[in-house]
């Protein structure tokens, strides 16, 4: 029998990792070799254990998925990362194909499809769900359009300069009187509509559009 397809699972839900975890260990050809909750985390245990695929949620504490995409294609470009996130905007599926994606799933894909996704990735082949594909052809068929800036709310200036000021989602929060899981959602839209890959790119380009001042 051939060696297993060995996995590292970075989610930072720990009720997502577990129901991954799981299903994945259905599989007679798949070994999980480890989990991580964080950006940091996944690049260190990445680096650490070296599997092959690693499956990336983009919504990351510390280092967002793109960010973590970026250094392990400087570091250890041979593990293949499949992002499995629920974030479907044109945006972030280009940034995290463009930063060395191999497969683009969205949360709630079938288990056959995951189970696939696996398999070809290690094989050294991509997938990507058809919305996904769809949704990335139109970006390459249309490179303007990556460029335009959608107009962010008065609610999403308001977190932008928070976040331009070195605050964390929780501070935000506390800030405006919100929820953290709200503020992570504003950011997460702040990011798809400036193009921008994390947090200091948001502000970055923010301030050169002269959106924010520092």
């Amino acid at each position: 029998m051939a060696n297993p397809i060995r996995i590292l699972v970075a989610d930072d839900h720990p009720v997502v990792r577990d129901g991954l975890v799981a299903i994945l260990g259905t599989q007679p050809d798949f070994e999980i070799v480890g989990e991580a909750g964080t950006g940091a985390e996944a690049v260190e245990r990445a680096r650490e254990l070296r599997p092959d695929v690693m499956l990336l949620d983009l919504e990351m504490p510390e280092l967002d998925g793109v960010e973590v995409l970026r250094r392990l294609s400087q570091s250890n470009p041979e593990i293949r990362v499949i992002v499995f996130t629920a974030f479907d905007t044109d945006e972030r599926i280009l940034g995290a194909v463009q930063a060395g994606a191999q497969g683009y799933l969205l949360k709630g894909a079938p288990r056959k499809e995951l189970f696939d996704a696996v398999r070809v990735v290690r094989a050294g082949g991509s997938l990507l769900q058809p919305v996904v594909a769809s949704k990335l052809l139109r970006q390459v068929s249309h490179p303007a359009q990556v460029n335009e800036v959608e107009a962010l709310t008065l609610r999403e200036l308001e977190v932008l300069r928070l976040v331009a000021q070195g605050l964390q989602n929780k501070e935000i929060a506390a800030a405006l009187v919100i929820s953290e899981r709200t503020v992570k959602f504003h950011v997460s839209s702040i990011m798809g509509k400036l193009g921008a890959g994390n947090r200091t790119e948001a502000v970055r380009l923010a301030t050169q559009q002269g959106l924010i001042e520092l």
